[in-house]
């Protein structure tokens, strides 16, 4: 069934409505509702937060008796188990919406199909793939998290024209201008986590906040394998956000004793690895991190697989040196025909500054 304009303006409604919950829902999915009878929008809802009621149950709420015999778009199948919160396929039924649009189906095991088929049970009409790619990339990390198992990685970067994201003496600040880093802050309030390594720590001492563009920060992630840290750190300032350090079995008692005491979180593995790291957040329920690290760790990062998307900021600078680092280190490619290609590759204008965004 091809979707009508009018089908696709009020998906587009609805994924605006997703988007408020930029952020907040994890490890749930974004999630938008609008109701309509004939043409016109008589109940609006989202999903505000992790454990808060889904989007379709804050719309039948504010549609009350309209829904009876209504339409319903929504970005993502309705969920059909018992989890935090009933399954919404019910109250669908229950409100008597008669008809159901379907942005995605959704990837989630638990779900993947069976509310579509709930609800055509009941007697509903059903229609799926209205705005479709749109839905995806909205819930990417959640996409990638319930079918891969781990968190959705992303690597950022900022560089000027010649390829160098510091100066030859380690200076960085800034790259780019002020709207590309606050789009930065506006990423960081939608992931779970940030990371970064010890050079990174110790070179730039960053905050690593969202700088007050959001009321949330996510967690700030450190891997070091010796622990061979500064005592003293913006990170190590829990006030705003936590900090979480990874680190090697046995690594500098000294320090894990002093940070411990600041109420850092610090967890020991066996072997300090990106893809150990993912594993043990996929544990916590991460649905995706920010790798906003140095050269050495964004070159292991890709090399296992722990980065599906980058996020590579171009300023319009040029600074030179020899030994001015780049975004990535040695990769191990000799010949150019084994370079990694990005798929699905967009560019953004900032004032000054570009975004390139792509994906492995």
């Amino acid at each position: 069934m091809t979707a009508s304009p009018f089908d696709r303006k009020m998906m587009q409604r609805a994924l605006e409505l997703a988007r408020l919950g930029w952020g907040k829902t994890s490890p749930n999915p974004m999630v938008g509702a609008v109701i309509v009878q004939g043409e016109q929008i008589v109940g609006e809802g989202y999903h505000p937060a992790l454990g808060q009621p889904h989007a379709e149950v804050f719309a039948l709420k504010a549609a009350q008796e309209a829904a009876q015999g209504a339409t319903m778009y929504v970005t993502l199948e309705p969920c059909n188990h018992y989890g935090r919160t009933p399954p919404c396929t019910e109250a669908v039924i229950q409100h008597g919406i008669a008809k159901v649009v379907v942005g995605m189906v959704d990837p989630d095991p638990r779900v993947s199909g069976t509310g579509i088929q709930r609800l055509v049970e009941a007697g509903i009409e059903v229609v799926v793939g209205v705005e479709t790619p749109a839905c995806q990339q909205l819930n990417e990390a959640f996409i990638h998290r319930v079918t891969q198992c781990n968190p959705f990685g992303i690597l950022k970067y900022a560089m000027t024209l010649d390829g160098k994201i510091a100066t030859s003496t380690g200076n960085s600040a800034w790259i780019t201008a002020k709207d590309s880093r606050e789009f930065v802050y506006h990423i960081r309030a939608g992931v779970d986590g940030i990371i970064i390594g010890g050079n990174t720590l110790r070179r730039d001492n960053p905050h690593l906040t969202t700088h007050g563009i959001s009321d949330r920060n996510p967690l700030r992630i450190v891997m070091s394998r010796s622990l061979d840290l500064p005592r003293e750190a913006n990170l190590w300032d829990i006030k705003n956000a936590p900090t979480l350090i990874f680190t090697e079995r046995g690594a500098n008692p000294d320090l894990k004793a002093h940070l411990l005491q600041k109420g850092i979180e610090i967890v020991e593995l066996d072997s300090l690895q990106p893809l150990t790291v993912l594993q043990y957040l996929s544990k916590r329920d991460f649905s995706s991190v920010l790798w906003e690290c140095g050269q050495k760790l964004a070159a292991a990062a890709i090399n296992t697989g722990a980065v599906q998307k980058v996020m590579a900021f171009i300023a319009p600078k040029i600074i030179g040196g020899e030994s001015a680092p780049s975004p990535v280190g040695d990769l191990g490619l000799l010949e150019m025909n084994k370079a990694l290609n990005l798929n699905q590759v967009t560019l953004r204008q900032f004032k000054d500054d570009f975004l390139i965004q792509g994906y492995f």
